[in-house]
């Protein structure tokens, strides 16, 4: 059987912000907000009693803890956790799709396979995690394709790896990172003059699950540089991904 991944291009548009869709208002999404209390300042006295290194490892601890809230669409069947503080973007033609307000290429979204062209029963439908890292890839690299002259993009599958969680589904993970070049004067006729940039470099990282005979990928784009710093956050939401059978 071939197994086809919905094509969308939404990832280099120009896109607006705006706030929470029709749907989530009307009740067949909620949001939730998982509170995460900061730190109380620690007393004159208690300071001089505790080590400096103690306190700023705590302080640093309090200033990286995420806030995450809960998003839980019932009405397609899926959840997960994003950031708080970021922006629900509408017209950017995936299912839901947030985006961090500060950094624009740090983003998350959900895709679904149409339901009248797809009948999926688990995950392994799409082969091994190896196999549908390689998928994920080709459809990744069919979206961003350019017909920008000089334009190059490198790419590389970084992990594979399937888990079961809580809810007793499995669930494959695949992380890979695309870098894309172009040249400064894509017209000049002397090569010298055609310099090579490059013009971004981003982690993906794409969560696979199977319900209601349909294929679910939970989507983290992040700018290469950001994802050391945030990979613990991210894994965080990317393990909060969950399938949900659709009530009849």
């Amino acid at each position: 059987m071939a197994i086809a991944f919905p094509i969308q291009r939404f990832y280099d548009i120009p896109i607006s912000l705006s706030t929470c869709s029709p749907r989530c208002i009307s009740g067949h999404s909620q949001a939730k907000g998982f509170a995460v209390p900061r730190r109380k300042a620690l007393s004159l006295s208690l300071s001089l009693l505790l080590p400096t290194y103690i306190l700023s490892g705590s302080a640093a601890l309090a200033q990286h803890s995420p806030v995450l809230r809960e998003y839980v669409d019932s009405f397609d069947g899926y959840s997960f956790r994003y950031p708080s503080n970021w922006i629900q973007v509408r017209g950017a033609g995936a299912d839901i799709f947030f985006r961090d307000p500060y950094v624009l290429d740090e983003n998350i979204s959900v895709e679904i396979s149409s339901p009248s062209s797809s009948r999926y029963k688990t995950v392994q439908d799409l082969g091994s995690p190896q196999e549908a890292g390689k998928k994920v890839l080709r459809q990744y690299l069919t979206e961003f394709m350019s017909t920008r002259l000089g334009v190059r993009r490198e790419s590389n599958i970084l992990s594979t790896s399937s888990r079961v969680a809580d809810d007793g589904k499995l669930y494959y993970q695949v992380e890979v990172n695309i870098k894309s070049y172009a040249n400064n004067n894509e017209l000049a006729v002397m090569p010298q003059e055609r310099v090579v940039r490059m013009e971004w470099d981003r982690r993906y990282l794409s969560v696979l699950g199977v319900e209601n005979n349909q294929l679910y990928e939970l989507r983290l784009q992040v700018p290469e540089n950001v994802f050391t710093e945030e990979q613990n956050d991210l894994r965080q939401v990317m393990d909060s991904f969950r399938v949900n059978k659709i009530a009849a």
